[in-house]
């Protein structure tokens, strides 16, 4: 499946350069207006990356995204720096499908563990944002990828495994926001290793080319945010070009 993606801060269209706040494009565009054009070209997810709450949990845009998800017209998902409970909650609540969590994962794994059995696993979506080594050692980034975790993918993979873990959005780094083609055989290797799980792919696809790169790989879902806001292709091109593998 392809699903579009928009980062948010104060309520406005936004990217960022690998994770990097100085390094911001924004785009003149209305979230209300996104979500209704990717509903038209046959998207059924959307996923909002809410920057403002990330920074600081007090300002996260709930009613804005609880505005997104009154218009019924997208399922979507939402994370950007989840920290409790109740963020989950609150997310949930105001309509999301799943809540997207990331760095807590890594640090407090006990805690989100009891949310994946309070909320159900298919409410949560774990997010690792991974740097290869020179070993080939998938390590997970935490906090805005400012920090690496010293924590492997697989290694947390195991950890989840344990309380049904469905989803998780894999992002190589080093390949957002380049539009340079995302990583192809990490994609392979981690839906080989765990085919039961529902891997998104997430980062550097610039062209439909880099969308049927990942057909082979298996991959469930294929996230493309800075490709569709530049009108390096639109979405239902996407789309057809995902349905034809």
């Amino acid at each position: 499946m392809i699903i579009p993606a928009i980062d948010l801060i104060d309520g406005t269209v936004v990217r960022l350069f690998q994770g990097d706040y100085q390094q911001k494009t924004e785009y003149a565009l209305e979230p209300l207006q996104v979500l209704k054009s990717y509903a038209e070209q046959g998207a059924s997810w959307l996923h909002i990356v809410d920057l403002t709450g990330a920074k600081d949990p007090a300002k996260r845009q709930l009613p804005l995204i609880k505005a997104l998800t009154d218009t019924g017209l997208l399922k979507i998902q939402t994370g950007g720096g989840i920290r409790s409970r109740e963020e989950v909650k609150d997310l949930l609540d105001s309509g999301v499908e799943r809540v997207v969590i990331g760095s807590v994962a890594v640090s407090k794994q006990d805690e989100v563990s009891q949310w994946f059995e309070e909320f159900g696993s298919d409410k949560i979506v774990l997010a690792l944002d991974i740097n290869i080594d020179e070993g080939g050692k998938k390590v997970v980034a935490t906090h805005g990828w400012q920090q690496s975790s010293g924590v492997t993918l697989e290694e947390l993979i195991a950890t989840y495994r344990k309380v049904d873990l469905k989803h998780v959005l894999c992002t190589d780094i080093s390949k957002d926001g380049t539009l340079q083609g995302s990583n192809v055989s990490l994609y392979q290797e981690v839906k080989a290793e765990f085919p039961d799980i529902c891997w998104q792919s997430s980062g550097g696809i610039g062209a439909l080319s880099d969308i049927e790169a990942l057909i082979p790989t298996k991959v469930d879902g294929v996230i493309l945010g800075r490709a569709l806001l530049e009108g390096k292709f639109t979405l239902t091109e996407a789309i057809q070009c995902w349905q034809k593998g």
